[in-house]
């Protein structure tokens, strides 16, 4: 911010930056002058809390204010001011009229007040004030705004017409509504006659204020600029830039809309090709601001990741990548090449010969370095520069040996629609993190790059800019928004996430150029991250109209189906409380069932009847629409409410509310607000002569269910129901229950009743009646009825209590492939009580293959995924591995175990050690990691052996490895072949390597010795690359030693001069290129005391770590990546 000043103040202006939830917050306070204290704040710009000020009468707004109709009231600026009349009485505060700006009231708010003075005394100032919605009731909107606040000269002395001023930059929202200056001007300078400021007692301030379009206020985006913005998830400010940028791209909108997909309901969350076209058809036809959250599902995307920002330019290459593919092969295959896909020629021509080396290369867009340079011409001309190699850095061109050779790239063509990046972010090496450069860089509306071409195209390069990305903040976060010209006539609109206002040219593209330190009205840190520029020549036929009828029928219909669902949901969750859920059941669902109670209730979705029902509905009125939909007369059902009992069993019960209550009790008081509500229907059996269900009496009847157990079929059966007198006897019953379970007559039966899961209790059959014998008895019980067996059949379950027991034990677990994240696996029936061979046996069955060859895991506690590994020694039970939860409906939920196939068995896998060891070869270039499984009894030699299967070795190779231990970036072992598997232990950041052993290397003389060489800056803690091992010779001159270390890591003759080379020994280092003639002594390398490799002296090459670097990884970053 800068600070405004005059001859009788330096005041500092106080900067307050409301964070968004894009951006950190960022408090900024001024150097102060002294005695500028104000409310314990150093300076005096400032938000003041004040009471409710009435617009005073000794106040007028100075001249007549506009006629409201007369002006816009979303005008993005304004000027007014306001007279205070009678100033010299002035008491504390006043508050001018409202004038309207981006639809909001904005006011100028002056008072008195006291400020200290350098001689510890008091001066009466004016504060001075812009304030803006201070009535409004939402604490959600917010304003940025820049303003000038101005004491106009009423009475020019000696022709001097220039108004005091000051200005202020802000974001307005609820909590700091007003912003200005506390100590604007000493009172006696205002009523300094000689100054001009006053006349006839009165005083005049004015405003010039310039507004963005407000957030979290009613603006109506459509209205103002006939476009809408995109909903910010959380942190996605950056993805919907891009996506008003690629949605102007009218020719790319189009071919969207042309994407053939297959619109699978299952399928369509997961296509990004349908979920960019729903995003696409709203930003057309929508009048509000639209929603991404379907496209960043079908990104795969979870929460976190729209709370986490990423680059613009990373979302751009991958989203063009993905979006391409997904064309591939279709009627708009070839689209994203033929809109930004450039060709340039990168070469290497030598000097003296005819000879030139290029590959010609495809971009997508330009990366520009903007760092020391002024514009686009200039980093343009940085990135097509010749680089001469000459001297130590001549190229090598093959027959023609050492050449010297220009080196430099130059474009063959350009897209019709060029990205550039700008490459704001770079890496800075005294504080080793990315940091953002904000200097001025400037990029004209139009441009011509023919001159960067190897030959003229048919149609000459000039571009004319589209899309300006701004990024504001600085390498920890920021806020993104889009400058974007719709149709190419200069009619520029902001695209601020939900919020679409027109601006100027100025604001699109000259405030974008950053700098901008001595402009008030531009952050520092805001500034162009990304250019859109179109071809001049393809104009017409990039930003083609797009009109209804270039979207295809069926795409519209879905949408627009879409639409309707969507608005029919709203219009549910808005209804909801006035309805209620009733699921229904016929007695056919209990004859399909075989469990524990009448029917299970987390699998009965698809098989009840659903009924949308209004709370206030009487119980006639249900039980009429129930008759007409199941085609009954209403006398011909009856409702049977099911209930949770206390001993966890689901059973029907009597409805409470007598029948003569039904025609004006409630269902919702039926169901005690339960929702959804379950209700057995009994109708009346199609057969019966009655025209209405038999009459029931709770206090006579009693309702039971019948079910039927096989001991030699192992099957429980459901058979009916029957409403019994309660004075009935037992034997009296048996008779029903044996026509109702179709036994013939005369079958000796017995008689169970299922009290709840694994508890079935025999019933004795006697004389006693059904009141007396079972005195617990009630509606909904269920009784069990089974052929008396002989003793000489011996069944597996007698009795269905031995069912029942089993029945309880068992559970559904689901196996998922481990090694593929989408399986969504299969479900077997198994028991609690089941070993690990049984488990392993079920599973290869399902898979066709030998439970031998597999291997399970624990699934994780916490959260979906592979864990521990079950070992086939495993001693315990299912129980044991999948811990039981029940859900509230007090059954028992699916669990999850995953598995893989093995190429080796299960056992044979269990006695050996897994490591990961990095390959490399001789030339120390080929990487890559081998996942080695000795035996766990074996020794190191076993596990080279094994990665010797795994890898090629060079013609000359002596055909042996050898197996490095790495810490650091340092050798710190040669592990010898005859250590034990066991005793490897990696701990930290310790990893292990596998390279060939050279032939000279293979068997050592005396004076020769293998020494570990690490690279290190500054200090030999720093280190850093890749170690090796050299071959030292007692006597070897270190010219001799430098050139075979050169020529075993490849490095550029220039670079290596600047090495440095030193024994390190305990941490002290001692350079051995200071002398001139130095000869290699491989004593100095020998340990003092322990003979193993990190205590021993070793080679150190210091030199500066040119390697990429990036700052301390954050746990909020990670790549961005669209799974779908």
């Amino acid at each position: 911010m800068t600070n405004q000043i005059d001859d009788n103040h330096t005041d500092t202006v106080e900067n307050h930056i409301v964070p968004t939830i894009d951006e950190p917050m960022d408090t900024t306070n001024g150097d102060a002058a002294d005695g500028d204290i104000v409310n314990g704040v150093t300076g005096d710009s400032e938000h003041i809390t004040t009471a409710p000020v009435q617009e005073s009468s000794a106040a007028t707004n100075g001249v007549t204010p506009m006629d409201e109709d007369a002006i816009d009231p979303c005008r993005p600026e304004a000027t007014f001011h306001y007279k205070i009349e009678n100033f010299s009485r002035m008491k504390d505060q006043l508050l001018s009229p409202a004038h309207l700006v981006r639809n909001l009231p904005w006011k100028i708010l002056a008072m008195l007040r006291n400020a200290p003075t350098s001689d510890r005394g008091q001066v009466r100032t004016l504060g001075f004030f812009l304030q803006c919605n201070a009535e409004a009731d939402s604490i959600s909107w917010s304003c940025n705004a820049s303003a000038e606040l101005r004491m106009l000269k009423q009475c020019p002395v000696n022709g001097d017409t220039e108004t005091f001023s000051r200005g202020i930059q802000h974001l307005f929202f609820h909590k700091e509504n007003d912003w200005g200056f506390s100590n604007f001007m000493s009172i006696s300078d205002i009523l300094d006659p000689s100054k001009g400021y006053i006349k006839d007692d009165s005083i005049i301030l004015e405003v010039y204020v310039k507004a963005d379009a407000p957030h979290g206020v009613s603006w109506d985006s459509k209205k103002h600029t006939g476009y809408v913005g995109l909903k910010n998830q959380g942190a996605t400010c950056y993805m919907n830039s891009l996506l008003q940028t690629l949605y102007f791209t009218n020719k790319l909108r189009k071919a969207v809309y042309q994407m053939p997909i297959e619109h699978d309901n299952d399928e369509d969350t997961m296509s990004v090709a349908f979920a960019l076209q729903r995003v696409f058809y709203d930003l057309q036809f929508n009048d509000k601001p639209v929603a991404t959250k379907r496209l960043t599902k079908s990104f795969g995307w979870e929460t976190l990741d729209v709370f986490m920002q990423h680059d613009v330019q990373e979302l751009c290459r991958v989203l063009l990548d993905n979006m391409e593919s997904k064309m591939k092969n279709t009627c708009v295959d070839s689209t994203i090449p033929q809109l930004f896909e450039g060709k340039m020629l990168s070469y290497i021509k030598c000097k003296s010969i005819d000879y030139v080396s290029s590959r010609e290369e495809t971009f997508y867009d330009i990366q520009l370095n903007i760092k020391g340079k002024k514009n686009v011409t200039e980093s343009f001309d940085l990135y097509i520069a010749k680089e001469t190699l000459e001297g130590d850095n001549k190229y090598d061109a093959g027959d023609h040996g050492m050449q010297e050779a220009e080196k430099g790239l130059i474009f063959l063509k350009f897209p019709p629609v060029l990205h550039l990046q700008l490459m704001r972010f770079q890496y800075d090496p005294l504080t080793d993190a990315n940091v953002k450069i904000n200097d001025r860089f400037e990029f004209p509306e139009e441009i011509n790059l023919d001159k960067y071409l190897q030959q003229p195209e048919s149609t000459p390069a000039v571009y004319r800019l589209h899309a300006v990305l701004v990024h504001s903040g600085d390498n920890h976060g920021g806020h993104y928004v889009g400058y974007i010209d719709p149709v190419g006539d200069g009619n520029w609109c902001k695209f601020d996430d939900d919020v679409v206002s027109k601006c100027t040219h100025k604001e699109a593209i000259d405030r974008n150029f950053g700098g901008h330190d001595d402009d008030i009205s531009a952050k520092h840190s805001t500034n162009a991250y990304m250019l859109v520029y179109i071809r001049t020549s393809a104009l017409v036929d990039v930003l083609q109209p797009i009109e209804q009828s270039d979207i295809p029928v069926t795409l519209t219909q879905r949408l627009e189906q879409e639409k309707q669902e969507e608005a029919q949901r709203r219009k549910d969750k808005n209804e909801a409380h006035l309805y209620m859920h009733v699921n229904v059941i016929l007695e056919d669902v209990f004859h399909s069932y075989h469990g524990h109670d009448l029917f299970d209730r987390d699998k009965s979705q698809d098989i009840v009847r659903k009924f949308k029902q209004k709370r206030s509905d009487t119980i006639s009125q249900f039980i009429e629409t129930l008759a007409g939909a199941l085609q009954y007369r209403p006398g011909a059902i009856r409702l049977w409410p099911f209930q949770m009992r206390q001993n966890q069993t689901f059973r029907p019960t009597t409805l409470e509310i007598p029948a003569l209550e039904f025609s004006h009790k409630s269902i919702q008081e039926a169901a005690d607000s339960e929702s959804p509500w379950y209700v057995y229907v009994e109708t009346l059996p199609v057969d019966s002569h009655l025209e209405a269900l038999p009459h029931f009496d709770k206090s006579l009847h009693v309702c039971l269910f019948i079910k039927r157990y096989d001991a030699k079929e192992e099957t429980l059966c459901y058979c009916g129901h029957y409403c019994f007198p309660i004075t009935i006897s037992i034997s009296g019953m048996m008779p029903i229950i044996a026509a109702i379970a179709g036994f013939e007559e005369g079958t000796q039966l017995v008689l169970y009743e299922e009290v709840k899961p694994n508890l079935i209790e025999k019933i004795n059959v006697t004389d006693g009646s059904l009141e007396k014998e079972l005195e617990e008895l009630m509606d909904g019980d269920i009784l069990i009825v089974q052929r008396e067996e002989s003793p000489q059949h011996q069944y597996r379950k007698p009795t269905p209590k031995e069912y029942s027991r089993e029945l309880h034990y068992q559970v559904e677990i689901v196996f998922c492939d481990k090694n593929d994240p989408l399986d969504n696996g299969f479900v077997l029936n198994l028991s609690l009580k089941n070993n690990y061979n049984t488990i392993a046996t079920a599973v290869a069955a399902h898979l066709d293959t030998d439970p031998y060859m597999l291997q399970f895991f624990r699934n994780l506690g916490y959260k979906d995924g592979p864990g521990h590994a079950i070992k086939c020694s495993f001693d315990g039970l299912l129980k044991d591995l999948v811990p039981i939860q029940r859900s509230n409906t007090g059954r028992q939920q699916l669990k999850k175990i995953y598995y893989q196939k093995l190429s080796i068995p299960i056992a044979e896998l269990e006695n050996k050690r897994q490591f990961k060891c990095t390959w490399v070869s001789q030339k120390g270039k080929e990487e890559k990691e081998l996942v080695l499984h000795p035996n766990k009894t074996g020794v190191v030699q076993e596990l080279l052996d094994e990665a010797q299967k795994q890898v090629h070795l060079s013609p000359a190779s002596s055909g042996k490895l050898r197996l490095l231990e790495i810490s650091g970036c340092k050798i710190v072992s040669i592990v010898s072949p005859e250590t034990s598997i066991e005793s490897l232990v990696l701990q930290g950041n310790k990893s292990l390597r596998i390279e060939e052993i050279p032939v000279k290397e293979v068997s050592l003389s005396e004076n020769e010795m293998l020494v570990t060489v690490a690279h290190f800056h500054q200090e030999v803690y720093s280190l850093f690359g890749f170690p090796f091992l050299i071959l030292l010779v007692d006597g070897e001159s270190l010219s001799s030693l430098k050139d075979r270390i050169r020529n075993k890591i490849d490095v550029a003759e220039k670079d290596y001069e600047k090495f440095r080379f030193c024994i390190v020994n305990m941490g002290r280092k001692t350079y051995i290129d200071t002398e001139e003639d130095y000869v290699i002594k491989i004593s100095d390398f020998k340990p003092s005391k322990t003979g193993h490799l990190s205590s021993k002296p070793w080679l150190g090459l210091e030199h500066p770590n040119k390697a990429p670097k990036r700052s301390r990884p954050s746990y909020l970053e990670k790549a961005i990546k669209i799974h779908n």
